[in-house]
């Protein structure tokens, strides 16, 4: 199932398992919190855009009743693995991992058809930050393969009429974002800055939109993530599979 290159690991405290490469991209909080904030609610059909090696699309079917969970993602070695995570965990009945450039998003769906579309795209333009020499942490990080405004187009294609789309991304960008949310139709309705303690600078900001939805954003409490030095806040620590923190 797995090669010498590669671990499996757990997702969380969840019975979830990801294959991932020793050396390659592997997954951090954010798919997480990106998870938490959207909350599913009842949405059917989701996609994830830029899935890598599989974690949100595994934690979206873990975690929600939908009944089709759709990841795009364009390396190939890295659609391979996501499909091998899938079968793992026993999930092909209801995640699919297309492999595809969202950027050709019209070769790969119908569109209209997705409740939520999630997404965590790379932070960081070209010239913005060292470019990592692995192909996988690279295309992760910085725009080398689309930009925002691809991820945005893509999730706007996708979306049925009042589908929601969230994202987590850097602050520094927020302005950026909320106008290319604007401009390509998804209504900026809610938002959280991400500390990860109390009195430090927000680190990431999560942000959700509603396709042609009406102007009216509301600023939500800050997300701490740490309450200790390695101790997560007890919402953090939920959203993580911790469920005996209370929440």
């Amino acid at each position: 199932m797995h090669r010498p290159d590669e671990t499996i690991d757990p997702l969380g405290v969840t019975s979830l398992r990801l294959i991932q490469p020793k050396q390659g991209f592997r997954f951090s909080l954010d798919p997480f919190l990106l998870c938490g904030f959207s909350g599913f609610r009842d949405a059917q059909t989701i996609y994830d855009l830029g899935c890598g090696n599989g974690v949100i699309p595994l934690l979206a079917a873990g975690r929600s009743l939908a009944g089709r969970v759709v990841g795009i993602e364009r390396q190939p070695q890295m659609v391979e693995r996501a499909r091998r995570s899938v079968a793992l965990n026993e999930m092909n009945s209801r995640v699919t991992i297309l492999e595809g450039d969202l950027r050709e998003i019209r070769q790969l769906s119908p569109g209209q058809e997705a409740d939520l579309v999630l997404a965590n795209p790379p932070f960081r333009v070209p010239g913005n930050g060292r470019i990592s020499t692995h192909d996988e942490r690279a295309a992760a990080r910085h725009e080398l393969a689309g930009g925002l405004a691809d991820f945005l187009q893509a999730a706007h294609y996708l979306l049925r009429r009042g589908g929601r789309c969230c994202l987590v991304f850097l602050p520094e960008r927020l302005p950026e974002l909320l106008m290319l949310m604007q401009k390509y139709h998804l209504e900026p309705k809610r938002m959280r800055l991400v500390h990860h303690r109390v009195g430090e600078e927000a680190r990431l900001i999560l942000v959700e939109g509603f396709k042609n939805g009406r102007p009216g954003l509301v600023v939500e409490p800050p997300l701490v993530l740490y309450v200790a030095e390695q101790e997560l806040s007890r919402e953090v620590a939920a959203w993580y599979g911790l469920e005996d923190s209370g929440h």
